[in-house]
């Protein structure tokens, strides 16, 4: 029999505040357990208001407890606290990272190992071959690149070309790119909206200044117009494979091109990422897809299509390596990590 583990503390993000949330929140209920919810801190009141939702529609008092606040004091606590039984967390590596840590530790009074379940983010690559249709991978590559801002986990942030359509695909990238418009995301026209807050628009227009000094700038470049957190999508080229471009996550509009001798080298290049979400392959040629599916690192793989937009219950969600402990939310498999299984004999007599 499989049966809940008891109280647990979910930690969702900021950039899906309302889908994350809910799925975390309510696949620990369904398994068996209460939870305690603090929401990210940039998205508090979205937060409250699922929780009313959640009452609203019946959940028993007591059952999902709301608790906002900043991460490095209330977060810690509820991950150290001996009646912590489960964290479910999405974020970035560095803080999963540090709650797996944190959440190792047994403390006193501590009868149980708590689990931890984390979905930590990546550098999603998208690799195209010569043999691919190369105007729909351009287009793919700026939607999953600069859909949301860039601001999602699964986001494209690196594409890996073969040297022989290199330019090909680059001159559609760049024209595609240069044709988004960035703006207030009030108004249904604009493509790009604001970053989120000051922090990450800083952290991004840094990026962009690395990028300049490690590869070609192709396109944008810097901030846009506007009264806002508002950057332009920008696209390098030529980067190195070991450039930070290529290996870090940035978390914005910024886009890595690089490119690769053969289908081996592309391979190469994106498992040499401590990331392994997403990612996407764009040709023609079955048993390239084939090896990719064996080969690549990557919890969340894709032919010939975008390496974002995840369908619940038919692509789980989940990455590998330090992209995550690749619980694959949104599957059957995920309710498991919730629950502990209990196996009962009897011999009869």
């Amino acid at each position: 029999m499989y049966q809940g583990l008891g109280v647990g503390v979910v930690i969702p993000p900021w950039n899906f505040p309302c889908a994350i949330y809910t799925n975390m929140v309510m696949a620990s209920v369904v398994a068996g357990n209460a939870v305690i919810v603090k929401p990210a801190s940039n998205t508090p009141v979205i937060g409250f208001k699922l929780f009313e939702i959640m009452e609203e529609a019946g959940v028993p008092a007591g059952v999902v407890n709301f608790l906002p606040g900043s991460g490095g004091e209330i977060g810690d606590l509820l991950v150290d606290h001996s009646r912590t039984r489960f964290i479910a967390f999405t974020g970035s590596k560095e803080i999963g990272i540090r709650i797996f840590e944190r959440g190792a530790k047994v403390q006193e009074g501590q009868r149980f190992l708590k689990r931890v379940t984390a979905e930590m983010g990546g550098k999603d690559a998208i690799i195209v071959e010569a043999d691919a249709d190369l105007e729909m991978a351009a287009k793919t590559i700026v939607i999953s690149a600069f859909g949301f801002s860039g601001q999602k986990c699964s986001a494209c942030s690196l594409a890996v070309i073969d040297e022989a359509v290199y330019d090909q695909v680059v001159a559609r990238v760049v024209a595609h790119t240069e044709a988004l418009k960035v703006g207030n995301a009030r108004n249904g026209d604009v493509d790009l909206g604001a970053v989120v807050d000051e922090s990450q628009y800083r952290s991004i227009l840094a990026y962009i200044e690395i990028g300049k000094g490690e590869g070609t700038l192709l396109a944008g470049g810097g901030k846009a117009e506007g009264n806002g957190y508002f950057i332009k999508p920008t696209v390098f080229g030529d980067l190195p494979h070991d450039a930070r471009l290529v290996r870090e996550e940035i978390f914005g509009p910024v886009l890595a091109l690089v490119k690769s001798q053969d289908f081996d080298e592309a391979l190469a290049i994106v498992n040499a990422s401590e990331y392994g979400l997403t990612g996407s392959v764009f040709s023609r040629d079955r048993a390239k897809l084939e090896r990719a599916g064996r080969e690549l690192d990557i919890g969340n793989l894709y032919f010939n299509r975008k390496c974002t937009g995840a369908m619940m219950g038919i692509h789980p969600f989940g990455g590998m390596k330090m992209s995550g402990t690749n619980t694959k939310s949104g599957g059957p498999d995920y309710l498991v990590n919730f629950m502990e299984a209990k196996a009962i004999g009897e011999q009869l007599y």
